[in-house]
């Protein structure tokens, strides 16, 4: 599935991201923290990494995936907070 830059850090707390800078992915993690004027983000710690800041200044990029939920209803697009763009297409499947 394609990802998305995302630019507005602070409503990406507790998601799954990739950070990139000039085109490369240098790291993928949830966030852990973000400043609410979307200046720095912090990728929370993991196996194999401690918690990191990112500074949007020094160029990094909060990249998203868009999820699909699950159950009844269900969304195929991004929140509109991800993407305020778009509209939400809510669709029901039949159990």
């Amino acid at each position: 599935m394609p990802t998305y830059r995302h630019d507005n850090w602070d409503q990406l707390i507790g998601a799954l991201i990739e950070v990139r800078k000039n085109q490369k992915v240098l790291r993928t993690g949830r966030v852990d923290d973000a400043m609410s004027d979307s200046s720095c983000l912090w990728l929370a710690a993991d196996a194999n990494n401690n918690r990191a800041l990112f500074e949007a200044a020094e160029g990094y990029e909060a990249w998203v995936e868009p999820l699909q939920l699950e159950g009844r209803l269900f969304n195929r697009m991004p929140a509109p907070a991800l993407h305020p763009e778009t509209q939400v297409q809510i669709v029901c499947r039949p159990e």
